[in-house]
């Protein structure tokens, strides 16, 4: 019994839920930090360069997605059903087999993109000052295919920890790579600027696999020592092709699912680029302004997306294990509180993103002009935190397919908007933005059409005109303080009315009922508080 107590003390597990709190603490943690390099980086490198450094990360993501879409999951469900069988053996099957599948394919898509970066830059792309830095990103795809695999061998063993604590490195090396990096080649020119903000992301990729591996090495001789004293030589035999087989079956379906929003992305990125110069726009001045909304307004727009986040985790478990019971009542209660929170907890952002727009942008990124982006897209962020409980719960439901269709809708709807409006000259960018607020808008409904003709789900219209109500009083609140003459610092006026802004809006929020104390439930970090 002593044997068996020593040999298991340190492999560590969670359950479900604790094992997703861990993860998603680590992704607030980390969302925030990222936050750090994007109000930074613009101030060294300016629009243009941070255009430069974004124009080919989409391109990126579509190839890590064919890599790593589906063989995280696939190999956290056959490490998972291995180790309850207590069959060490196809545990280590499965992860050599992962682990040359994944790392081939990286090695086949690093080099097709390192090797065919002057063409691609330059007929894709519509700058060709992107091909050092479309050099410099190549080498993460091979990185991230091999950490992809002990991610999911990791979430197989029900053990977070490693994840999360490779996720916070990775990004705290990757802050100070690239705000190190880009400075110190600044000099030489703005194309090896952002190329030397791309080393950084490349780095903190390398640190974040450096820190899965001295954790599986860690962790593989505990298991190593249970299976002899506890398990006992339970090896059934597994073929490669077998273990191929299984992965494939898994991977592929999960894979095609992810492609649509890595190729929307990618298209999105090409097309705009291509439309604004159609407009006659300027090839620098078209970049600065890709980079302007993809690399500044964007992460704006999405950052209190980690409070929907959370509620999105928190619901699929929930109406999972409701489903399963068929209990329709349940499913009901916990949607129709998720998407309240979601709507009442982004409404305040939303507003101060719109009133405030101006300063916002001058203050996080010494660039007040983009402001018109984000003020046009700040009335549609409230169906980006709508959207986030919809697509969870037809996730949980047991809709992928829906979700996915509507999502393909919606795309193409995006595309073309985009290939008509951006390359109109008097709209350029503009254009763009109007776009990506459709397709957001549309894809949300369709969502919120599919829950509720599947659930018979309705929200009364009245919380909505509570919640308008208190946004109304914000945004009022916000505009008058910022327009006080007699406070001479804008950085003053902006803080303060911000400050007064949220108290108005969490007055009205009380006084109108929109909260209460067990709704602050539904929110994982704050269950236990």
């Amino acid at each position: 019994m002593s044997k068996k107590r020593t040999t298991t003390k340190r492999i560590t597990k969670q359950s479900f839920i604790g094992g997703t709190l861990i993860l998603v603490a680590a992704g607030i943690l980390n969302r925030l930090l990222g936050f750090v390099p994007r109000i930074l980086l613009p101030r060294i490198i300016g629009a243009e360069g941070v255009g430069l450094y974004q124009l080919g990360y989409p391109f990126m993501l579509m190839m890590m997605t064919v890599i790593t879409g589906g063989i995280p999951l696939a190999v956290a469900k056959l490490v998972a059903e291995a180790e309850s069988a207590g069959n060490e053996g196809k545990v280590r099957k499965v992860m050599k087999v992962s682990l040359v599948l994944s790392i081939g394919l990286g090695i086949l898509f690093t080099g097709f993109c390192y090797l065919g970066a002057d063409w691609i830059t330059s007929h894709l792309l519509t700058d060709k000052r992107v091909f050092s830095t479309f050099q410099v990103m190549s080498p993460i795809i091979l990185v991230v295919s091999v950490s992809a695999v002990y991610r999911g061998y990791f979430q197989g063993r029900r053990n977070m920890i490693p994840t999360a604590l490779s996720q916070t490195f990775e990004t705290l090396v990757r802050i100070a790579g690239m705000l190190l990096l880009s400075w110190l080649l600044l000099p030489y020119g703005l194309e090896y600027a952002a190329a030397g903000a791309m080393l950084g992301v490349l780095a903190g990729e390398l640190g974040g696999m450096v820190v899965m591996l001295l954790m599986y090495a860690w962790t593989r001789k505990d298991y190593l020592l249970y299976e002899k004293a506890v398990i006992g030589k339970n090896h059934q035999h597994m073929g490669g092709i077998a273990a191929l087989k299984q992965l494939v079956r898994i991977a592929v379906p999960v894979t095609a699912s992810k492609l649509v929003g890595s190729a929307s992305y990618l298209f999105e990125s090409i097309l705009t680029a291509q439309s604004l110069a159609r407009a006659g726009i300027a090839t620098a001045a078209a970049t600065a302004q890709y980079g302007a909304l993809q690399g500044m307004v964007m992460p704006i727009l999405l950052l209190p997306s980690a409070l929907t986040f959370s509620l999105s985790v928190s619901l699929v478990p929930s109406l999972s294990e409701a489903a399963a019971r068929g209990d329709m009542r349940t499913i009901h209660m916990r949607l129709h509180q998720s998407l309240r929170l979601a709507l009442v907890t982004g409404a305040p952002f939303a507003v101060m993103m719109f009133i405030l727009a101006g300063p916002l942008c001058q203050f996080l990124y010494g660039q007040g002009e983009i402001s018109i982006m984000l003020k046009m897209m700040a009335p549609i962020a409230l169906f980006i935190y709508f959207q986030a409980p919809l697509q969870a719960a037809l996730q949980a439901l047991d809709r992928p397919g829906t979700a996915l269709v509507n999502t393909t809708a919606g795309t193409v709807v995006k595309l073309a908007l985009i290939l008509l409006l951006a390359s109109n000259p008097r709209m350029g960018i503009l254009g763009a933005v109007m776009a990506i607020n459709l397709n957001t808008v549309l894809v949300t409904l369709m969502h919120y059409r599919s829950v509720s003709r599947m659930l018979r789900f309705s929200m009364k219209s009245a919380e909505f005109v509570r919640t308008g109500a208190a946004m109304a009083l914000m945004g009022l609140t916000c505009w008058a303080i910022d327009r006080m003459g007699f406070i001479s610092s804008g950085l003053l006026r902006f803080f303060l009315a911000a400050s007064a802004g949220f108290v108005v809006y969490l007055a009205a929020a009380i006084m109108l009922k929109l909260v209460d104390k067990s709704d602050f439930g539904r929110l994982p970090f704050l269950k236990k508080k």
